[in-house]
């Protein structure tokens, strides 16, 4: 198998556990309708777990965009693999969401509320505010990618790794996850809302364009200044890839600003 292969599997499994545990709790007449967050934090864990374990030993399981970029930056891949590695990503959480909407089937016609079939698929603010929202994206994946390099310090035994970073995604779900639903990834976000927009679902709203900026950009302006942040501190290295992941979160937070100020943001709640 192919690490690019292997990164479209490992995100298949991810965008089918992951939001299918997102419609068990969001769509009528499924067992799980009306659990709490945790449930969807611990299916979120389990299936970045699960992900990992199907392809860990092929390409890594990187199986999120901004994590790529984050371990080109520590010289863990060539950047010559990145495109390949994100458009495989891609593909995985359009395929992986396409999937859920096939297991659940019955139960898009049966929910009414349109923004909870678009949460099985993509993330929204529980406050809109577009600088605070890139924010909370950027600090998630930061903890995301530090987390990820700092574990690969330390001698694992075997077969526990994955269920290590299962634990960092559900951490991260629990205590950050509030504010925007933590995306911290953009084919987990970008590829379902994708499949959002071109599935028959039935009683669908629109897929919400708008925002879809924030899980997108936030992620990977996150995961490169966690990754900086890691060289920095942990290898002592500050270079032009240091430089540049700064400058990246400067711009996507002004952006964020921008926003605010812009049509799209005519909506957006004042954090003063």
């Amino acid at each position: 198998m192919s690490v690019y292969f292997a990164e479209f599997l490992g995100t298949v499994i991810l965008a089918l556990f992951g939001g299918g545990v997102c419609a068990n709790v969001n769509l009528k007449r499924t067992a799980g309708f009306g659990a709490d967050w945790i449930v969807i934090a611990v299916g979120w864990g389990l299936a970045v777990s699960f992900g990992a374990y199907a392809v860990g030993n092929i390409s890594g399981a990187h199986l999120n965009p901004a994590v790529s970029i984050a371990f080109a930056m520590d010289g863990s891949i060539s950047w010559a693999q990145v495109p390949g590695y994100i458009i495989c990503q891609m593909l995985g959480g359009i395929v992986g969401a396409m999937l859920v909407w096939l297991m659940y089937l019955p139960h898009w016609k049966a929910t009414e509320d349109k923004g909870a079939k678009l949460g099985v698929f993509s993330t929204a603010p529980a406050i809109k505010n577009y600088f605070a929202n890139f924010m909370s994206e950027i600090i998630g994946t930061a903890a995301l990618t530090l987390g990820l390099l700092y574990i690969g310090m330390n001698k694992i035994a075997d077969g526990l790794n994955p269920l290590i970073v299962g634990a960092l995604i559900l951490v991260i779900g629990v205590s950050l996850g509030g504010p925007t639903g933590y995306a911290i990834n953009p084919a987990r976000d970008l590829g379902p809302r994708i499949a959002h927009a071109i599935l028959p679902i039935a009683g669908k709203g629109d897929s919400n364009w708008s925002y879809a900026i924030v899980p997108v950009l936030g992620p990977i302006a996150g995961g490169m200044i966690g990754a900086m942040i890691y060289r920095l501190f942990f290898k002592g290295a500050f270079d032009a890839f240091s430089v540049i992941s700064i400058i990246v979160v400067i711009v996507t937070l002004l952006i964020g600003v921008m926003m605010n100020k812009s049509k799209v943001g005519q909506d957006a709640e004042s954090i003063n």
